[in-house]
Formats: structure tokens, sequence, C-alpha cells
């Protein structure tokens, strides 16, 4: 498992290619050449980038779902709706198609964001919308999610 770390500035050109920066490929450079999956997010209007290793743990998890339970068969749908392969080209640069770019309404301004072991690709105003709409309920967030956990159980 990669844990990636940091909020990187970047643009995006008109055919929706978006360089990325050389901290973040640095980071990235142990599965550079395995390939990398794009898609929709789930609960916010941005991409979540997928190393193919960890890729593959989510398809092991989603693979074990009952696909005769119309409920799971409803989630694998749309959780793999849109879901491309993408490379880094030589110049480091990833090509986001074009139906991705229109679902998280991006056009120039990019944030590509660590959610732990995946990139979120954000348009920049939405990342920093979703950041500020976040501001005011995170101390509530955070105790509810980590307040009651024994650390030590996380591990």
């Amino acid at each position: 498992m990669i844990n990636l770390i940091g909020t990187y500035e970047c643009k995006a050109d008109a055919k929706g290619r978006v360089m990325f920066s050389s901290a973040l490929k640095k980071q990235l450079q142990p599965v550079l050449n395995d390939g990398f999956v794009i898609k929709r997010a789930v609960f916010q209007p941005c991409l979540e980038l997928y190393s193919m290793s960890e890729w593959n743990v989510m398809m092991e998890k989603i693979n074990k779902l009952n696909r005769f339970v119309k409920k799971n068969n409803d989630f694998i749908r749309r959780f793999t709706a849109g879901v491309k392969i993408v490379e880094f080209d030589a110049t480091g640069r990833i090509l986001i198609p074009k139906d991705l770019c229109d679902f998280a309404g991006i056009q120039k301004q990019v944030v590509l964001s660590s959610a732990v072991n995946i990139i979120e690709i954000w348009d920049k105003d939405k990342y920093e919308k979703a950041i500020d709409d976040a501001t005011v309920d995170f101390a509530d967030l955070a105790e509810d999610v980590m307040g009651n956990t024994d650390l030590d159980e996380l591990s």
C-alpha cells in the first residue's frame, strides 16, 4: 500500500492533460509503470486516481459481493461507471477523458489531493468550496469518527 502526502495545484490543458508535480510523481515512483485507474468519486464532484495495485485490492473486495443481490449489482455498476485506465506520458502528464472532466467540472485550474492511498483530482474552485464547507463540521466529524476509537485498534 502506498501512503501519499500533499495537495498540489496544477493546470489542465484543453485536451484534459494534467501535469503532475515532481513531488507527487516521486511518491508514485514505485507504481508509476504499472498504470492507474481513474474514476468518478462516490461522494464528491471529483475524480479518484488509483494505482493499479490499489485498484486490484478494491476489486477483490467488490468481487466478494453477491451479484444476485440487486443492491450489490446496482452498486457495482455505479461504482465502476466511467472507469478508465490511464498512464503517465513521457512528460509526466495523464490524460483525463472528457466524460470524466465533465463530471468533475475540470477546466483549467486543478487540485491533486492525496487521500491516503489514492489521489483526488478536483476543479480548484470545487475543491476550495468543499474544504470551506467541511471546515464548519470538521471538529464534530473528527470527534464522531475518531473520538470513540482506541487509536491502537486502528493499527
